[in-house]
């Protein structure tokens, strides 16, 4: 009898350890849709230019917890920068079978192959925060009014200053960071007392910045004002400038709204920020993305307005989060 139960003990164990196998061989599927208990559920798929920025945080927050609501399931990656780790991690999304990407271009024209091929599979495509090139590859681009950030910066110089020599902090891969510039350049054009001494490509990130504008000021050559085409490259700025007391005073001007640079404002540090509005762009890409998927037809653009937060209206905003 003993022998008899060992056996049949002895064949569960083995069935049980058979089971696990194939759940394992054919189950990260599985898990991701189990985990809601809805097998029929979506998977959509999510790739910002990188995560170590709190607006793609915050944007993509909104939309997670929409597409959780709906049953569905989100997959992120973050391609640090990189164009071409972007691409290939949009093309292993793209093989786990997304039926939708929400996407933010490192590179303007960086994922035309592989976006082509989204769309040839039937995966809906929603471009947040800058444009393609060739923006035909997506069915929906959502981004704030980026030239007009630019231009109300411009115009806020123009009122507060009485010249510039301005140093421009850019991402030139990004069109929304292109488009910051071009809106400054047009609202300074007709004033000589203001000019851009320099541009630098910072990427819009706080690191990369850094070391730039140091690099700059080490070469002795004049300026007094700073646009920067996002908030991270503007604490940058106000970093470097701290250790150089030599320079006097200098604005600084960012784009985006970010808790930190509110309180650069306050302390007078940073003249103003052009907000964006993450959580409604979030928002509108949420409500775009379930509109394609239930067949509905959807505007090929939309332009979220930005709004100026400096020293005069910043009791208006909440200092201690994003708008």
């Amino acid at each position: 009898m003993f022998s008899k139960n060992r056996w049949i003990n002895g064949l569960v164990i083995a069935v049980y350890a058979a089971v696990l196998v194939l759940l394992y061989s054919t189950g990260m599927n599985w898990i991701r849709l189990s985990d809601k208990g809805t097998e029929g559920s979506r998977l959509i798929g999510a790739s910002y230019m990188t995560m170590n920025n709190e607006f793609y945080d915050i944007l993509n927050e909104q939309i997670r917890v929409r597409v959780e609501g709906e049953g569905d399931q989100m997959v992120l990656r973050d391609p640090g920068l990189d164009p071409d780790r972007q691409a290939e991690q949009i093309n292993s999304m793209l093989s786990m079978g997304i039926s939708a990407l929400i996407v933010t271009p490192v590179s303007a024209d960086g994922l035309s192959e592989v976006l082509q091929r989204a769309r040839d599979l039937g995966v809906r495509v929603i471009v947040v925060d800058t444009e393609l090139k060739e923006p035909d590859l997506a069915d929906c681009t959502i981004v704030s009014d980026n030239y007009r950030a630019g231009q109300m910066i411009g115009e806020h110089m123009l009122e507060s200053q009485e010249s510039g020599r301005i140093l421009v902090l850019n991402h030139e891969t990004a069109i929304s960071g292109r488009r910051r510039v071009d809106g400054l350049r047009y609202a300074i054009r007709k004033d000589p007392g203001f000019r851009i001494v320099e541009e630098i490509d910072c990427k819009g990130q706080y690191e990369i910045a850094l070391p730039l504008v140091e690099d700059y000021i080490g070469k002795g050559e004049p300026f007094d004002t700073v646009f920067c085409l996002n908030d991270l490259a503007a604490e940058a700025a106000v970093t470097a400038i701290r250790n150089h007391p030599e320079l006097g005073h200098v604005h600084v001007y960012g784009v985006d709204g970010s808790p930190d640079v509110k309180s650069l404002i306050l302390s007078g540090e940073v003249e103003a920020t052009a907000a964006q509005f993450p959580t409604e762009i979030g928002e509108e890409a949420a409500d775009i993305l379930y509109q394609m998927l239930e067949g509905q037809t959807v505007p090929g653009s939309i332009t979220v307005p930005v709004d100026l937060v400096r020293e005069e209206n910043l009791e208006a905003f909440d200092i201690n989060r994003w708008q």
